[in-house]
């Protein structure tokens, strides 16, 4: 089963949820599920900062795991995490990141939906 998680809930979510439950599982390959995107919106988008220790795992087991990692496009900018690229012929914005951990992208949904469905869609997307 293929999932996607969209971290949109501030407080402990990113460190508990994520850092003491999820990938602990995903470092040790006993997840149970083929994880193959993570969303961060708001304040979790500070969870893929350069340097962050949690950040600085999960790079590394979404490089491993094929993992996309991308950050809401107005959140990472309001947070110094990107800057803008350029205007694309449809008019939509696209941004880069700064500061983050290797691996990191910066869209919206478009772009979340089209990074998903090249890496073969999947069956559930949970929001926590």
């Amino acid at each position: 089963m293929k999932v996607a998680y969209v971290f949109a809930t501030a407080g402990q979510t990113i460190d508990y949820v994520l850092g003491d439950m999820i990938l602990p599982q995903l470092e040790a390959d006993v997840h149970g599920a083929d994880v193959v995107g993570m969303f961060f919106f708001h304040d979790n988008t500070y969870a893929l900062r350069e340097g962050d220790p949690l950040g600085e795992r999960l790079a590394d087991v979404a490089a491993d795991q094929e993992i996309l990692l991308m950050l809401c496009d107005q959140c990472a900018t309001r947070r110094g995490l990107a800057e803008f690229e350029h205007t694309d012929e449809h008019g939509r914005d696209h941004y880069e990141p700064t500061n983050t951990v290797e691996g990191t992208t910066v869209g919206c949904f478009p772009d979340l939906y089209a990074a998903l469905g090249e890496a073969g869609g999947v069956d559930h997307v949970i929001t926590l």
